[in-house]
C-alpha cells in the first residue's frame, strides 16, 4: 500500500462508506477496494482504487469528492469507475479505455472479482455468467493496456 496524506484520506473514506457492507462471501466489503488499491503502483491510482465503489455502493457524490479535495485526476478515474442506472455493461467498460487509472484500477478489480475462492458459494448460473462477463471485460481493457 502506498502511505501518503491523499491515500489515508481515501482509505478513511472507504472505510466509512463501506464499512457495514460485506461483499458475496459474506467478508466484509472494506478489503475488496483496499486489496485492489494494493495493486496499484502510485498515489493516484491507489487513492482512485480505494474509491472506486464509493460513488456506486455509497451516497458520496463526485462533488463530494472534489470538496474533500481530491485531485481531480481521482475525480475523473471514480466517475469513469462509477457504472450508472441504465447504463450497459459493455458501455461502461469501453469508457475506461482512454484513462489510465480507471483502466489500471478496473483491471486489478475484474481480477480481484474473478477469484472464485472469496465466494461462498461457485456453482450457480449467475456466477458462471459473472465471470465470463468479467473475463471478456479484462480481456478487452488489457489490450489497451498492452498498447501503451
Amino acid at each position: 500500500m502506498i502511505y501518503t496524506a491523499l491515500t489515508k484520506k481515501a482509505m478513511n473514506l472507504m472505510y466509512e462508506v463501506h464499512k457495514n457492507q460485506r461483499d458475496k462471501g459474506n467478508v466484509p466489503y472494506v478489503f475488496h477496494p483496499w486489496h485492489v488499491a494494493e495493486q496499484m503502483r502510485d498515489e493516484i491510482s491507489a487513492a482512485a482504487a480505494l474509491l472506486h465503489d464509493v460513488c456506486e455502493d455509497g451516497d458520496v457524490r463526485l462533488a463530494d469528492l472534489r470538496q474533500m479535495g481530491f485531485p481531480e485526476a481521482v475525480v475523473k478515474a471514480v466517475d469513469l469507475l462509477t457504472r450508472r442506472p441504465g447504463q450497459t455493461y459493455s458501455a461502461y467498460i469501453e469508457k475506461l479505455e482512454d484513462d489510465p487509472v480507471a483502466r489500471q484500477v478496473k483491471i486489478a478489480d475484474l481480477i480481484h472479482n474473478q477469484d472464485l475462492s472469496r465466494l461462498s458459494k461457485t456453482d450457480s448460473e449467475k456466477t458462471l455468467k459473472r465471470q465470463q462477463k468479467y473475463a471478456k471485460a479484462l480481456t478487452y481493457l488489457k489490450q489497451y493496456k498492452s498498447a501503451e
